[in-house]
């Protein structure tokens, strides 16, 4: 097996010629066929609430689903460094309760990081986190537990005067995220250029999804990946396969063998002792 992925090899990455490679998984399975893959960051995004549970928005998913989904991926995954997501008011409410959250996702899910949104906002929230030696990683641009004052999963910094001075806000919200002490900051739905600029910047990892080909690293959605989903992706994901088709055409393939009867057959049957007995001694008699 490959050396473990650490925080510290994370932070090496920075402005290399070796991209950090994520992806999200949600249980042990694909937990264990990303870890295999080679990739060096599984996320336990809270993602799950719309691409497992089937939810509009990923605002309902709670601390209990986010410990119990890392549980299995931890105990998945070998190689690769596991970050959990903070949900939704896990870590708004006050410090206080971030700090103990951010420990139930270490102590009680197995993450070896936690990944909370915002920027600017959440600075002090992060610094104390890290503060109590939990490994943070930020996450700016398009924050989906924002969705709502956002106005939907909407591209930000997109244009000069799409709202004043946002481009440079989301600068200053990398730049806050870093001094608080994140070790990586995902890049969600800005610009390429913004998020060349801010990659330049800033002395972490930048983690782009949706945001072009400059980051240090990239992490997609691994239902989009994997086409697990029934409807369109996003822009910004590449469909390696299309499992959702694989998995119908299996199914209907069940569906239809043992509605006429070809399966089981005794090739997936069970015999009795008595059986097998008589057909051993009408084989040593013929």
């Amino acid at each position: 097996m490959e050396r473990k992925v650490t925080v510290p090899d994370v932070l090496k990455r920075k402005g290399g010629s070796n991209p950090i490679v994520a992806l999200t998984a949600y249980d042990f399975p694909f937990g264990r066929i990303v870890d295999e893959a080679g990739v060096d960051m599984i996320l336990v995004g809270d993602s799950l609430g719309m691409v497992v549970q089937g939810m509009e928005t990923t605002l309902p998913v709670t601390m209990d689903e986010m410990v119990y989904h890392c549980r299995m991926v931890a105990r998945a995954r070998r190689r690769a460094l596991l970050v959990g997501d903070l949900p939704f008011l896990s870590y708004q409410v006050s410090v206080h309760k971030a700090v103990a959250n951010a420990g139930r996702l270490i102590k009680e899910g197995g993450a070896e990081a936690v990944k909370l949104e915002g920027g600017l906002a959440v600075a002090d929230t992060i610094r104390a986190i890290a503060s109590v030696d939990i490994p943070v990683m930020g996450h700016i641009g398009l924050t989906p537990q924002s969705v709502h004052r956002m106005g939907g999963h909407k591209v930000q910094g997109k244009r000069r005067g799409e709202r004043p001075g946002q481009r440079e806000r989301l600068v200053e919200d990398a730049l806050a995220v870093e001094e608080a002490g994140a070790f990586a900051v995902v890049l969600e739905g800005i610009p390429l250029d913004l998020a060349a600029d801010i990659t330049g910047q800033l002395t972490i990892p930048t983690i782009g999804i949706g945001a072009g080909p400059h980051c240090d690293g990239q992490i997609l959605v691994l239902h989009d990946v994997l086409g697990l989903c029934d409807q369109l992706s996003p822009k910004f994901a590449k469909r390696y396969a299309n499992l959702w088709q694989v998995a119908g055409d299996a199914v209907r393939a069940y569906v239809r063998e043992v509605g006429n009867g070809t399966f089981p057959s005794e090739d997936h049957s069970f015999h009795s002792l008595v059986s097998v007995q008589r057909e051993e001694k009408a084989a040593a008699e013929g």
